[in-house]
């Protein structure tokens, strides 16, 4: 056992849906010796979660120490994240009448939301004063506010979204991940980041997020 290797991965967060939680729920595990490797992959990691959903904010050296409580001369390379989060969810259940209520009340919002964003700018910059002006100065006539300008325009706006945020009916355009799932990440990074930076901030006996 002293010639094996223990190769340690963890995510930066991890999701678990179990107030009990082994070592395969949230790191990834590879040894030269299966046999091992699957003893310690059924460890159990105690004080993973507190019972409750929430962010819990741990170190790689708690699972070393867990680890070496069995396997004391096992070596053991981290090759991951020196602190990471374990965040505690519900499992999710589909098709509930409530969850289709919030799709529906976030569509109405983006619907209207996004209409109303489009009309504030369109009168900021009289768009309707300009289409005129340019109908008129290119084809002599006056404008009646219903023109292939206004009517190419209306269908610009539409695809450019589209394009933009590279979505449709559930489907991408484009192997590329959309600017709103780009945004999401980030700001799962921003918050990932400031549960660390305040974990280390405190003494050890209070490292967790409540």
């Amino acid at each position: 056992m002293t010639n094996d290797t223990l190769y340690l991965n963890i995510d930066q967060n991890v999701e678990v849906h179990d107030t009990t939680v082994y070592l395969k729920d949230i790191a990834q595990l590879d040894c030269s010796n299966k046999s091992l490797e699957n003893r310690i992959r059924a460890l159990k990691f105690p004080d993973a979660v507190k019972g409750r959903p929430g962010r819990y904010v741990h170190s790689v050296m708690e699972i070393i120490a867990l680890i070496h409580q069995d396997f004391p001369s096992l070596e053991v390379n981290n090759i991951g994240e020196p602190e990471f989060i374990i965040t505690l969810q519900k499992k999710k259940q589909h098709g509930t009448a409530m969850d289709w209520l919030k799709t529906a009340f976030v569509c109405f919002l983006m619907f209207f939301g996004a209409a109303f964003s489009i009309m504030t700018f369109n009168n900021d910059v009289s768009i309707t004063d300009l289409f005129a002006q340019l109908f008129e100065q290119f084809t002599g006539r006056a404008s009646d506010g219903f023109t292939i300008l206004e009517l190419s325009y209306s269908i610009g706006v539409g695809l450019g979204i589209l394009i933009f945020f590279n979505h449709f009916a559930g489907r991408k355009l484009t192997a590329d991940p959309t600017p709103l799932e780009v945004q999401m990440r980030k700001y799962e990074d921003d918050i990932n980041k400031t549960l660390l930076e305040s974990s280390n901030r405190k003494p050890d006996k209070e490292k967790r997020k409540e």
